[in-house]
């Protein structure tokens, strides 16, 4: 099992890129299924959902378009509980079926906001796909159609999440030890 130190904080190998890439896959295949004959829009939640939804939308087997949101909720490894939207969606969403792509959802808070603003915008249908899921932390009531691992509430970093801005280039992602 492999270690690494990020800043003052030690973490160790807890699902490896190849696990990643099977769920990512599996994930795909469900949403092509699902929309065979449709062309939904993904609205990919930077920074940390660049690598999910750059795998993922390989992996596709139905024409889309892809636009990107950057949020932002956690300072180090705590969320704030306060969602601030750094870049917006510069496109009509209006009757269109929208995937939201998130790499991690927790808390639910984040996604919350972001669900409340796109249906402000009268989209057709929404639809969630998170990389990862923590049932025990999450706080809402709205449902994530794909998931692609349910983990428990430890910080994690890599392919795509980071600590402090770091380990996002990490294919594998890592729990923290200490």
């Amino acid at each position: 099992m492999k270690t690494i130190q990020l800043k003052d904080r030690k973490f160790r190998t807890n699902i490896p890129s190849e696990e990643i890439l099977k769920q990512v896959n599996r994930v795909a295949k469900e949403i092509s299924q699902d929309y065979k004959s449709k062309s939904p829009l993904f609205i990919v939640v930077l920074n940390g959902a660049f690598m999910f939804a750059s795998d993922m939308m390989k992996a596709l087997e139905i024409d889309c378009e892809v636009s990107f949101v950057k949020l932002s909720s956690y300072q180090g490894t705590k969320s704030t509980e306060k969602v601030k939207e750094i870049i917006g969606l510069n496109q009509s969403i209006d009757g269109r079926e929208i995937i939201i792509v998130e790499d991690i959802v927790d808390t639910g808070i984040t996604m919350e906001n972001l669900l409340e603003d796109l249906r402000k915008m009268k989209p057709k249908s929404i639809r969630i796909a998170s990389l990862l899921y923590k049932p025990n932390s999450f706080q809402k009531d709205f449902k994530i159609d794909y998931i692609g691992f349910e983990i428990p509430d430890d910080f994690i970093v890599g392919y795509g999440l980071d600590y402090d801005q770091l380990g996002r280039n990490l294919s594998d992602i890592y729990i923290i030890t200490e």
